[in-house]
């Protein structure tokens, strides 16, 4: 009952934590008018990217809501452990899910990546002529400095943890020894390139708070209650900005927020031994991802041929008539049965 409690507390007080501090940050975000300033149509001049990307809103919401989840989510680590290391009692000590074992690395990581994401988004915001407008410099930069940080974390895991294998559902593991390194960097990439998923008033919250919240199942089916209540928590400060970004929104996630959780994401899916069923988990973002790298490839190297109206995928959707509305709540849909689906795999394999 107390492990319940541990995963399910915290991620209350979370979602309350979101939206008390949600108020001083939106007037933070306005005041200082935290927005893009120069349109995504500069970067495609295609007619059904103009339809999708008329500029109206991307120039007049703020774009780094994104602090608004790890702000609460960081807020309610330091409160908890403050209450168990000043009032120590049975609950308060079990309360606390601060471990070096199996939460301070992803907090470590949202915290990291966050900060990068929040580089990306001010440059933008504050930047000016060809810097405001996402230059392909800025992306690669941002890929070097997840690069690193996967390098570190591979490391720690193969050095500290000894981890050396992959889990490979319905059959068993599979030995990588030292090209552990590497596969982990490509996933953490891999994860990392699905943020593409952020374009709609609430998509990317919806279909991330289910993901946080299938591997907060797996962690605590895995007695890993410390990552089980980080991943609630997670969940929590999403669902917390997802009140806020109901259409219309009031801010956007942002890089911020994109950069932070994805790359988080891969750490958590590998410390669960669960990384391959993120292609079951994640399947919104994989298939997102999966639609950018296609219709680049058709569109270079095929005549440019476009095999979507418009990439990513949930912006192909609108292009063909649906309403912003119904690409959301039917990626929400989807979601939750991959997400089911996922966590089934995860227990029986």
């Amino acid at each position: 009952m107390i492990d319940v409690l541990k995963v399910i507390v915290p991620s209350v007080l979370t979602f309350f934590i979101g939206l008390l501090i949600t108020p001083f940050f939106t007037n933070f975000f306005y005041k200082y008018k935290m927005w893009r300033k120069s349109p995504r149509t500069d970067s495609d001049t295609s007619e059904e990217f103009a339809k999708v990307h008329n500029g109206g809103a991307e120039l007049s919401t703020p774009r780094i809501g994104g602090v608004i989840i790890w702000i609460s989510v960081l807020l309610t680590v330091a409160l908890i452990f403050l209450l168990s290391a000043l009032f120590p009692s049975d609950l308060t000590l079990k309360l606390n899910f601060f471990s070096r074992g199996q939460t301070l690395i992803p907090l470590a990581t949202l915290i990291l990546a966050g900060f990068i994401g929040l580089a990306d988004d001010l440059l933008q915001i504050f930047g000016w002529s060809s810097y405001a407008k996402d230059p392909l410099i800025y992306r690669k930069i941002k890929i070097v400095f997840i690069t690193l940080i996967g390098l570190a974390i591979s490391f720690w895991f193969y050095d500290k943890l000894q981890a050396t294998t992959v889990h490979i559902p319905f059959d068993g593991e599979f030995q990588l020894g030292i090209w552990f390194i590497p596969f982990f960097i490509v996933v953490m990439l891999s994860v990392f390139s699905t943020s593409v998923i952020d374009g709609m008033d609430g998509l990317s919250g919806g279909v991330l708070g289910v993901i946080f919240t299938a591997y907060a199942v797996i962690a605590f089916v895995h007695n890993q209650i410390d990552i089980a209540a980080l991943c609630a928590v997670i969940a929590g400060g999403i669902l917390a900005f997802l009140w806020f970004n109901i259409p219309p929104a009031r801010f956007y996630m942002g890089e911020t927020g994109m950069v932070g959780l994805t790359v988080t994401l891969s750490v958590i899916a590998f410390l669960t031994n669960a990384v391959l069923l993120l292609i079951v988990i994640a399947f919104p973002l994989v298939i997102t991802s999966l639609s950018v790298i296609i219709q680049i490839i058709s569109y270079k190297f095929f005549n440019k041929r476009r095999v979507f109206k418009v990439a990513p995928l949930h912006h192909h959707f609108e292009a063909i008539g649906w309403s912003r509305e119904k690409v959301v709540m039917r990626y929400w849909i989807i979601s939750v049965v991959f997400a089911i689906m996922g966590v089934i795999f995860a227990l029986v394999s």
